[in-house]
């Protein structure tokens, strides 16, 4: 299903780049992330929503409680951290910042949902699929992300999809959420040499 464009109110480029999704847009990609997991999904007592920190947590507990207001059925959410087990972690100039893994245990028998705010070369969905190894052996693991802008660098696609947004790779995507930055909920699509 197609999403429908920004209104025209708050459409175009700002000096924060070109608006792509408003508030309003967010919360229909994310109220169709959520139908999607529960038709995959028929046994939501055996789903964990896994977010990987910041924003994918806010993602993740956002979906769970759109799951758990059209289901009835209360979702459990985690949080995996990827630092330790990203594959630059030894090349970066500055050390990540590490938080800490929470996820519900046991995960054996259960699908975990890994939840990104963008997702780009695969490589943190596939720290994330490391990091989510070392609670347990799910029975299955999906990926949803709110924004899939292209150039992925290995053989990994998201199950779940908000927002299919090609990008060039001088731009990179802005995503702000309320809880998290402060500011009102959008995306935007920034050229680099603007930054």
């Amino acid at each position: 299903m197609p999403m429908n464009p920004p209104s025209s109110s708050t459409s175009g480029t700002s000096p924060q780049g070109r608006l792509i999704l408003d508030a309003s847009a967010i919360r229909r990609a994310l109220r169709r992330l959520a139908h999607e997991i529960i038709e995959r999904n028929p046994q939501l007592a055996a789903l964990v929503l896994a977010g990987i920190p910041s924003r994918g947590v806010e993602i993740a507990e956002r979906i769970a409680a759109l799951i758990e207001e059209f289901e009835k059925t209360r979702v459990e959410t985690g949080v995996v951290d990827v630092s330790m087990h990203r594959d630059d972690v030894g090349k970066r100039a500055d050390l990540p910042i590490v938080r800490a893994s929470r996820l519900p245990v046991p995960l054996d028998g259960r699908t975990v949902v890994i939840v990104d705010d963008v997702f780009y070369t695969g490589r943190t969905a596939r720290a994330a699929m490391d990091a989510i190894g070392t609670f347990g052996r799910p029975a299955r693991i999906q990926l949803a992300t709110l924004i899939d802008r292209g150039h992925r660098e290995l053989p990994i696609r998201a199950d779940y999809v908000g927002k299919n947004l090609p990008t060039a790779a001088g731009e990179r995507v802005r995503l702000r959420l309320e809880n998290v930055d402060g500011e009102p909920d959008a995306v935007w699509l920034v050229r680099e040499d603007a930054l």
